[in-house]
């Protein structure tokens, strides 16, 4: 069974369409990431998803039932705009909020997040008192100590340093390990690709891109050559069948040309540099998402 399933969704605000005829599936038990540019219908979906928004035309199926008729006790929902009552105790406030959803007490699962996450001995401290990234936890504990079967999270790493998005993500893989569904939108690529089983790209309303990483990155073949040179690299941009460059100071990488062939490349190459290295790579998730959002015309899927 899928948890989420939305069938030729549509949303428009005055004449501007956000959504266009959507259409997506999420299996159950899966980490689904959202990707796109701002503005690109995200977080639109998002809350057509939590009964927020209601589409103009449509279907939106969640965990086997309509949008309307779904428990929302069901879902846990991280808004991209955090509200957390400042005045309250971390404690007492994710006891208000688990007891809200579930109806009884859920004072072992908070102890147990509030260690997860590493704020223990905060548990005490008004929210006014933390800091940016630790009220984004208390957020996303707030959102998961339910338990709930299906999760949301609109940008969950906005304002995490790496630390502290490499300890959301471990909590994210253990959701996913107790059967819970994780679905959350990300302009971190990297991040996408680390955890993803499905990552799903919007652009200007539209779906571009739908899959595991594996048949994204198939569909464009091994066409980057990443190089590193002894020194400045000099004249790249004009090797014939190199297309485009990017310089990354330490590395370059190349895309190359359908019909061009690698090995000619590399001659030309050492012609003018000393290479340390020579790699024929697929593009990473970052580079088809720079490669989208930055195209003219578009082929949507």
């Amino acid at each position: 069974m899928n948890a989420l399933a939305l069938t030729d969704v549509t949303k428009t605000f005055d004449k501007f369409i956000a959504v266009d005829k959507l259409s997506l599936e999420v299996p159950s038990g899966s980490i689904y990431g959202f990707i796109g540019p701002n503005g690109s219908g995200k977080t639109t979906t998002i809350r057509m998803i939590m009964n927020i928004f209601n589409p103009d035309s449509g279907d939106i199926q969640i965990l086997g039932s309509p949008r309307a008729t779904i428990d929302n006790d069901k879902i846990g929902y991280l808004p991209e705009e955090r509200g957390l009552y400042k005045k309250m105790k971390i404690r007492e406030l994710l006891h208000f909020y688990g007891e809200l959803k579930t109806g009884h007490s859920v004072n072992s699962e908070v102890e147990t997040w509030l260690e997860r996450l590493e704020l223990s001995e905060w548990a005490n401290k008004k929210v006014e008192a933390l800091s940016k990234g630790m009220s984004q936890k208390v957020q996303f504990i707030a959102t998961v100590v339910s338990h709930p079967e299906l999760v949301i999270l609109d940008e969950p790493f906005s304002g995490l340093d790496p630390v502290n998005t490499d300890v959301l993500l471990q909590a994210m893989l253990e959701l996913q390990k107790n059967g819970t569904t994780v679905i959350f939108s990300t302009h971190d690529m990297a991040t996408a690709e680390k955890v993803c089983d499905y990552v799903f790209m919007i652009h200007k309303g539209k779906k571009v891109l739908d899959g595991t990483l594996s048949e994204i990155q198939d569909k464009y073949g091994s066409d980057t050559l990443r190089i590193r040179c002894e020194n400045k690299a000099a004249g790249l941009d004009r090797i014939a069948g190199v297309e485009k460059v990017h310089d990354f100071g330490q590395a370059q990488e190349l895309r190359i040309a359908h019909e061009a062939d690698p090995q000619d490349i590399l001659k030309e190459l050492m012609k003018a540099n000393t290479l340390l290295s020579f790699e024929l790579m697929k593009p990473s998730l970052h580079d088809i998402f720079v490669r989208i959002a930055s195209a003219k015309e578009v082929d949507h899927v």
